[in-house]
């Protein structure tokens, strides 16, 4: 691995590309925080699929991206005297000493869930009116709900036991099964939310991401479709004329690869 002096060295020849390709690159020149704004959050998405393939070099590609466009945003800062990269660095340095009273305090904690605690009343001491201010409104609906559960736990907001949450879960279900046969449309999805809403926090109390849970069915049922798909094409026949019967077959065959 690097010492830290080679760290340093590396992170100061990308501060130093930036301000090259900012100064002399006409698509670099003419970028702005919200132009790179979709391109981050493509590459976190990208970062993420790579962390759940487990593919430490791709992981270590992503990351280098995602380094580039925060060096972008402080280059763009320090051009309006906004910020810069140090600005950047300290901050968050300081954020860190000040939500970690237990390292660099008189704080004693007995576990996470104190640490957590603590972290949730540290931010409202900081002036937030509430601890939901934390979540960002674009997340997806799944992240969201899964960060507002975490956040509202870290000040005491929660079940006691996981049996708890799971019998939420059968009564949600049993209101969505009564306002499926009510034929009521808007009452039906109002349900459905809940039943998710509820499927979250059971998937919290069992310490499993509910995004990542569902990003590994998807990539698993592509997987065996396009399995599926290439069996078909290999007898030449289109999946539309197939019976599920059919399909059926090659899909055993692909959820026993």
């Amino acid at each position: 691995m690097n010492t830290r002096d080679q760290q340093l060295k590396s992170f100061n020849r990308l501060l130093t590309i930036m301000d090259e390709l900012r100064e002399q690159c006409p698509w670099d020149k003419k970028q702005t925080m919200e132009s790179l704004r979709h391109l981050t959050i493509e590459e976190t998405y990208e970062l993420g699929d790579a962390i759940l393939d487990n593919d430490l070099g791709e992981i270590k590609k992503e990351l280098g991206d995602l380094l580039l466009h925060i060096v972008f945003y402080a280059k763009i800062g320090s051009e309006t005297q906004d910020f810069d990269i140090a600005d950047v660095c300290n901050g968050i340095c300081d954020k860190l000493i000040d939500r970690h009273p237990h390292i660099y305090g008189d704080i004693e904690v007995k576990d996470e869930e104190d640490v957590k605690r603590n972290w949730e009343k540290l931010k409202l001491k900081e002036g937030k009116t509430s601890v939901l201010e934390g979540v960002p409104k674009s997340l997806p609906a799944l992240v969201k709900a899964n960060r507002i559960q975490d956040k509202v736990a870290g000040v005491g907001f929660d079940w006691e036991a996981p049996n708890q949450v799971w019998e939420k879960v059968e009564e949600e279900l049993n209101e969505f099964k009564a306002e499926v046969k009510s034929g009521n449309k808007d009452a039906i999805e109002n349900e459905f939310g809940d039943v998710l809403f509820s499927m979250v926090n059971y998937a919290r109390f069992l310490n499993i991401n509910p995004e990542n849970a569902l990003e590994r069915t998807n990539k698993k049922f592509s997987k065996r479709f396009q399995y599926l798909e290439s069996k078909a094409k290999s007898l030449n026949k289109p999946l539309k004329e197939m019976t599920l019967a059919e399909m059926d077959v090659f899909w055993e065959e692909a959820k026993a690869l």
